[in-house]
């Protein structure tokens, strides 16, 4: 007997969204089942700053990463226009300053660059009339700047929300604040697609495979009407390096702490001072802006902090994991492996090779 759906997706964050979205676009039936809300309440895409910054990440960010990320940015200038509900994208590229007394950062920030970058110099260098063309707000505070003219940003709450309408538009039946299993998604459909992140932890790890851990990151959002910044900008500081992402109406995504917990309490005292500090820093008119929210999340994260997709074709599993902090930045890449491993298997056909999915490793989920 046919079951109801063709694939049942488990996790409503960025990647299951997406690969919802992109599956009924095929015109499959989907199902999604999702712990959190129909707004991203409960995903780490929800808390994120949707930083589209290959070149930047490419500082700490592993190879693979920073190559979706590049992969990345040409699909969401396709798929951002497809989306029926407004997305605010922005591609003006990212402003990395710094103060006098931490020229050194600058200099290793570019030799790290043109390493990661095979020895090219993909950055302008700003003095401070640029920045101040650039930046009115900020010439007169900085007296040099790398400017990284490809890199852009997303509101990440408006493509949640226009992702979830794009579900209800395409028949996708959605259940939201509700926790499900791949054994009770299988009585559903042919095929389970896990995205859960750090839902998944327990299924996901295996003895002799990468294990899946949650990394904290914490994010201010504030409103600052006196402010107005044209691209996000990337403040480098030896104790408290942030970065400051621009959305529309002079709200702002503040962030920068990476901390090796699993704890996903509220913000430390220690964490939020060292971000307004920071943030102070850039402008004192920030100064009297009004907080509207600290907020953490857990962000999914393998040993070599990269994705990776594994199956079970006898159970008709696939499961995808792994974005670490990069979200928003790799997800496009990482969704079009997905389809690609999942179309074959629907099909019975070989698995793609490594070109086809980016790069990102695919591989058999081992037995308990």
């Amino acid at each position: 007997m046919r079951k109801k759906f063709d694939v049942a997706i488990l996790g409503g964050g960025l990647l299951g969204r997406l690969m919802a979205w992109r599956l009924a676009r095929q015109g499959h039936r989907i199902t999604l089942v999702s712990a959190g809300s129909r707004e991203g309440e409960g995903a780490a895409a929800y808390i994120a700053a949707a930083m589209l910054a290959p070149a930047a990440e490419a500082i700490d960010g592993t190879a693979l990463a920073v190559q979706l990320g590049y992969d990345s940015l040409g699909l969401w200038t396709q798929w951002i226009p497809q989306l029926s509900t407004p997305v605010f994208m922005q591609q003006n590229g990212t402003l990395v300053v710094w103060h006098a007394q931490d020229g050194a950062l600058a200099q290793q920030f570019s030799q790290h660059l043109r390493r990661a970058h095979q020895g090219q110099t993909i950055w302008q260098d700003w003095q401070a009339e640029e920045i101040s063309q650039a930046e009115p707000q900020l010439g007169h505070r900085f007296g040099r700047g790398l400017f990284l003219a490809s890199e852009g940003q997303l509101d990440n709450r408006q493509v949640l929300l226009a992702l979830a309408n794009e579900l209800d538009q395409s028949g996708v039946e959605c259940h939201w604040h509700t926790t499900g299993t791949p054994e009770n998604c299988a009585a559903q459909a042919d095929w389970v697609l896990d995205c859960r992140g750090t839902g998944a932890k327990s299924s996901w790890n295996r003895q002799g495979q990468s294990q899946l851990r949650g990394v904290r990151g914490e994010v201010l959002r504030v409103y600052a009407p006196e402010i107005s910044l044209n691209r996000p900008i990337r403040l480098l500081h030896p104790r408290y390096p942030l970065y400051i992402a621009p959305k529309q109406n002079h709200l702002f995504v503040i962030g920068a702490t990476q901390l090796e917990s699993e704890d996903d309490g509220p913000i430390s005292v220690r964490s939020g001072l060292e971000l307004m500090s920071a943030l102070y820093a850039v402008h004192p008119a920030f100064g009297e802006a009004r907080v509207l929210e600290s907020a953490t999340a857990l962000r999914p994260t393998l040993n070599h902090e990269n994705p990776e997709i594994r199956y079970d074709a006898g159970q008709r599993i696939v499961a995808m994991n792994g974005l670490f902090r990069h979200g928003f930045m790799i997800a496009p890449a990482v969704c079009e492996a997905g389809l690609q491993v999942l179309t074959a298997l629907m099909q019975q056909q070989p698995l793609p090779e490594a070109a086809a999915c980016h790069g990102i490793a695919v591989q058999a989920m081992l037995s308990e």
